[in-house]
C-alpha cells in the first residue's frame, strides 16, 4: 500500500484538456462580440427602419461626427474642460468625506449632531438645487466642483465611518496596552483596516463625479461635455449627443479603472 502511495503522489498530473483553453479565449471574445453585434443590429434599424437621423443616427454617422470631433480639436477641448470639474470635484469631496468621517467615526456626539443635515442633502436631489449653487458660485469652474464634490461627498463619508467602525475593539485594546500614540494607531491600525471599504467608496464617488460635473453644465455652462450634449440637442444634432454621452461613459470607466488599479496596488499585501 505504501508503495501504490508513493507511485500515486509521484505521478504526474493530468493534463489540461485541449479545450479549456479555447473555451477561454472564446469567452473573453463573448464581450466584443456582443457589442458588435449590438451596432450591427443599431446600424440596420437605423438604415432601415424608416426613422429620421434626429431621432435615431447611425453608428456610422456617429463615428463620423467623433472623427470630425477629434480632427478640428473642439472634442478635445470640451472633455478637458469636463475632466477638469470631475477631478476637483473628486478631490474636493474625497478630502471633506474623509476627514468628517473620521471625526463621527470617533465621536458619537459629532454624529448625532451632524447626521439631520447629512441626510437632509441627500433628500433634496442634486438637479433641484443645482441651479441655486449656479446662482450663488456663477457658471463658472466652481459652481461644477462644488456640484460635484456634494455628489461623491455621501458615499464616501458612509464608507469612512463603516471602515473605521468596523476595527476589532481587541486591536485598539492592544495598542492601548502597548502604549501606541494617536498617530501610531491612526498609520497602523485605523488606516490600513479602513482603507478596502475607503477605497469601494471612492470607486462610486469617482463615476458620481463626472455626474456631478455634467449636472453642473446642464445648468449653465458654455463649454464641456454637457454643454455639447444640450447644444446637439437644441440643434437636433443626435449624433453629437451620441458622441458626448459615449465620452462620458469613456472618462467614468477611465476614472473607475484607475482607481481599481489603485486598490490593487494598495491592497496587494491582503493577498499576498
Amino acid at each position: 500500500m505504501a508503495t501504490l502511495r508513493t507511485h500515486t503522489e509521484l505521478a504526474p498530473a493530468a493534463p489540461v484538456p485541449a479545450g479549456a483553453r479555447p473555451g477561454r479565449r472564446w469567452a473573453a471574445l463573448l464581450g466584443p462580440l456582443s457589442l458588435l453585434a449590438g451596432l450591427a443590429v443599431w446600424e440596420a434599424v437605423a438604415q432601415w427602419g424608416g426613422l429620421p437621423a434626429f431621432i435615431l443616427p447611425a453608428p456610422s454617422a456617429v463615428l463620423g461626427r467623433l472623427a470630425d470631433g477629434l480632427m478640428e480639436g473642439w472634442l478635445l477641448r470640451h472633455t478637458a474642460v469636463t475632466l477638469g470639474e470631475v477631478l476637483a470635484g473628486l478631490a474636493l469631496g474625497l478630502v471633506a468625506a474623509t476627514a468628517l468621517g473620521y471625526l463621527i467615526a470617533q465621536s458619537r456626539l459629532v454624529e448625532r449632531i451632524l447626521t439631520p443635515y447629512l441626510v437632509a442633502s441627500q433628500a433634496v436631489p442634486i438637479v433641484a438645487i443645482a441651479p441655486l449653487l449656479v446662482l450663488w458660485f456663477g457658471v463658472g469652474l466652481r459652481s461644477k466642483v462644488f456640484i460635484g464634490a456634494l455628489i461623491v461627498f455621501f458615499p464616501i463619508l458612509i464608507n469612512t465611518v463603516l471602515g473605521l467602525r468596523s476595527i476589532e475593539p481587541d486591536l485598539r485594546d492592544l495598542l492601548r496596552s502597548l502604549r501606541a500614540t494617536r498617530r501610531q494607531t491612526l498609520l497602523t491600525l485605523e488606516i490600513p483596516a479602513a482603507l478596502p471599504v475607503w477605497l469601494a467608496g471612492l470607486r462610486v464617488g469617482a463615476t458620481l463625479a463626472v455626474v456631478g460635473a455634467v449636472v453642473g453644465e446642464f445648468v449653465g455652462s458654455d463649454r464641456g461635455l454637457g454643454f455639447l450634449i444640450n447644444f446637439g440637442r437644441g440643434q437636433y444634432d443626435t449624433a453629437l449627443v451620441f458622441v458626448a454621452a459615449g465620452t462620458l461613459v469613456g472618462l467614468a470607466l477611465a476614472l473607475y479603472g484607475a482607481v481599481a488599479a489603485l486598490e490593487r496596488r494598495l491592497l496587494a499585501w491582503k493577498s499576498g
